[in-house]
């Protein structure tokens, strides 16, 4: 059966995180699972549930708390014309994020090529921030629900460094808080860096489905495929 650790805060690490418990002794492979505003590390733990036994999976706490249990990776306000988000908080969270992907791939002896970061709403923000800015870092990234903030677009890679990496866009139809022109925007915005990458939009509204989760576990095992743990 696969639990959560208690909360582990490292001087050593960049952000405070859980890890799928039981966690490998030799990972292969790495998913770090981030989640949405006001939510917390817990949130995406079936999400977790659901990947092979030989990746280490962790899933870091956003750095501000906006009350108890609830936790963001940047404050946003949304309004008539869209979400307004507090730029540099954004900003900040991208940089610890990729310190904080590092880390864990020098502690384990994990390559970037077999790291995947994938969210929620905000997390899926965050992860797509952190792949198109700096994709020597993760293989793959997945946004669920989110979108692709267009202020990352000056701290985009150039193309020849995204060749190497794979998207995930799953989005809800009828989705109130992102509407799904925002997937739309992604979907567009990857094609036009040559970013390989796939888009499925789904019934419901701004969420997690079970289909959506399926989806997500059957990409991840095309690009993390499972290996014999190393000695």
């Amino acid at each position: 059966m696969n639990t959560l650790s208690p909360l582990i805060t490292d001087a050593a690490r960049a952000l405070a995180f859980r890890q799928r418990e039981p966690a490998p002794v030799a990972p292969t492979s790495l998913l770090v699972l981030l989640h949405g505003v006001g939510g917390n590390e817990t949130n995406l733990a079936n999400l977790a549930a659901g990947v092979p036994v030989d990746t280490l999976v962790v899933l870091p706490r956003g750095p501000l708390q906006l009350g108890a249990g609830q936790f963001a990776w940047f404050r946003v306000t949304f309004t008539a014309a869209g979400p307004q988000i507090v730029a540099d908080e954004a900003e900040a969270s991208r940089r610890t994020l990729i310190d904080f992907i590092g880390q864990l791939q020098a502690a384990h002896s994990i390559a970037p090529q077999r790291t995947v970061v994938a969210g929620f709403s905000q997390g899926g923000i965050m992860s797509a921030g952190v792949a198109l800015s700096a994709p020597d870092r993760v293989s793959g990234f997945a946004v669920l629900s989110g979108r692709i903030l267009p202020e990352l677009e000056p701290l985009i890679a150039a193309r020849e460094r995204l060749a190497s990496l794979h998207g995930l866009i799953l989005h809800g139809r009828d989705d109130s808080k992102l509407p799904v022109i925002w997937a739309e925007r992604a979907d567009s915005w990857l094609d036009r860096l040559g970013v390989d990458h796939t888009t499925r939009l789904y019934p419901g509204d701004h969420g997690l489905s079970a289909a959506m989760a399926e989806d997500f576990h059957t990409w991840l095992a095309q690009r993390l495929p499972a290996r014999t743990a190393r000695p």
